[in-house]
Parts: structure tokens; C-alpha cells; sequence
């Protein structure tokens, strides 16, 4: 299969960017999206080194900087928006998780950084990824002195609660919800981590406190708010519900009315 990509070129957070066109050829519908990426940095490498080397079309340039860590659809850090949808055209899945089949032989493939004012783009793919971390630090966690840890059986936890618990701990944390969202927010990323604590026993004692110092921490780096188009709900590559976002604001409100 052969591919014309357009990619987001910018050397720095104080440059201005642009679209690159770069051509891949031979590539077997089984390669992963990222494997794609590394043959065409694999030939703008050569192209450096050896311009006579590498096949027609592809430029004389530098490796194109993109996030990647596990390639297992768990870190979240393969953050691309590709064709206009997060994570590319497919559903459930991360960027990681993107096979070359999906796309027709020939097509030109867009692939760009997430766009928000809360994660400012660094180096052509690569976004600043901190303000995720600043919200958990904020009181994404629990911290309460517990004494020994008691055996998981002990505490009772309705089957329920523990389900929905862990389908919120599984939010990897990768922005799509935020990249998608037209208001930049980062509301299904801070309640799926609200959630996931407050439907436990263990982090019921510090519940207040968490929620309101999260949700604080999300407005000061400046995402935006919920207006409940769902599109975060739909592209998540972890399919975590905006009820969530639901069960935040009810801790929210019953914070601010213990104040």
C-alpha cells in the first residue's frame, strides 16, 4: 500500500507550523500506524544521509518527533489526530492500535497534534502533557492514613460500584476527550479519575476535598467547560461514559454546600 501523509511540522512552542508532505510506499496493511511513521522517519533519515537513496517524493528532512511508549493501547501518550478524529478511523482504540488497513491504497492522510489551549504543542506531534498530571496532583489520589493494609475481602464494596470504579480507573489519560471536545474540556478525564476514587470506601474520606481542588486545578490551566455534545464519550479509546462527568458534578455541588 502506498500513502501520501501530510504532516504537522513545528520546531518549537514559539514557531509557527505547517504541512509537510511526505510519500510512503510498501506498506503491508498489517503495519501499525506508528510502525508507518517509523518507515517514513527510517527514509527521512536516509534522505539526510543519501538523497539518491530513498524512493521519489520523499523530502530531505528531519525526523518527524512524535509520543509513543508502550505501543499496547495503555500509556495514552500515541496522541495523533489523524483525518480529523482522534486516534484515527477506527473506534475503541488508540493510535498504537491503528492498523494500515483501515485506510484505502493511495489516500493522503492528515496527521496532526491535539489542538488545546491546555496542552500548547511542543515539537511537531509532541503536546505539553503536564496539566494532566498537575489535576491528578491535585488530589487525584487518596492519602489518608489507613493504618495496616487490611486483606482487599475485608472492606465490602457492592459488585456494581467496584465495576464501574474500574471502567473509570481505565481512562489512560491519552487527551482525546480534550483534543475532540470544540471546548477544549478535560471534564471526562478529571471525573473518570473522581469517579473511580469516589465510588470506593477508601476514597469517600477525602472526597470533598479531591473534587474541588481537581476541578480547580482544571479551570486555572485554562480547558474549557462541558456542554454535553458527548463527542469525548465517543471517541475515548476506553468508551468511558459522560456519567461520570454527571457523578463529578453531584460531588461537586455536595462539596460546596458542606462549605
Amino acid at each position: 500500500m502506498d500513502f501520501k501523509l501530510k504532516v504537522w511540522r513545528q520546531k518549537s512552542a514559539k514557531e509557527k507550523g505547517s504541512f509537510h508532505t511526505y510519500e510512503v510506499k510498501d506498506i503491508s496493511p498489517d503495519t501499525s500506524f506508528l510502525e508507518m511513521l517509523d518507515i517514513m522517519n527510517d527514509q527521512l533519515i536516509r534522505a539526510g544521509a543519501d538523497p539518491v537513496a530513498v524512493n521519489k517524493g520523499c523530502q530531505s528532512d528531519q525526523p518527524v518527533a512524535f509520543d509513543h511508549d508502550c505501543r499496547e493501547g495503555i500509556c495514552g501518550m500515541c496522541s495523533l489526530y489523524i483525518n480529523g478524529r482522534a486516534h484515527g478511523p477506527d473506534d475503541d482504540i488508540t493510535t498504537c492500535q491503528l492498523h494500515m488497513r483501515k485506510f484505502k491504497d493511495g489516500e493522503t492522510i492528515t496527521i496532526e497534534p491535539w489542538r488545546s489551549a491546555g496542552m500548547p504543542v511542543i515539537k511537531d506531534l509532541i503536546v505539553e502533557r503536564n496539566a494532566l498530571d498537575k489535576i491528578l496532583q491535585a488530589g487525584g489520589y487518596v492519602s489518608v492514613n489507613t493504618g495496616g493494609v487490611p486483606d482487599a475481602n475485608t472492606i465490602p464494596v457492592p459488585r456494581d460500584d467496584a465495576e464501574e470504579s474500574m471502567d473509570a480507573a481505565s481512562c489512560v489519560g491519552c487527551g482525546a476527550c480534550i483534543a475532540t471536545c470544540k471546548n477544549g474540556s478535560a471534564m471526562l478525564f478529571v471525573s473518570a479519575r473522581v469517579s473511580s476514587l469516589a465510588l470506593l470506601p477508601q476514597g469517600k474520606i477525602e472526597a470533598a476535598r479531591r473534587v474541588k481542588e481537581m476541578v480547580a486545578k482544571m479551570d486555572e490551566l485554562g480547558f474549557g467547560a462541558c456542554t454535553n455534545t458527548r463527542a469525548c464519550e465517543i471517541e475515548c479509546p476506553k468508551s468511558i461514559s459522560i456519567s461520570h462527568i454527571a457523578r463529578m458534578n453531584r460531588e461537586f455541588l455536595l462539596a460546596k454546600l458542606k462549605d
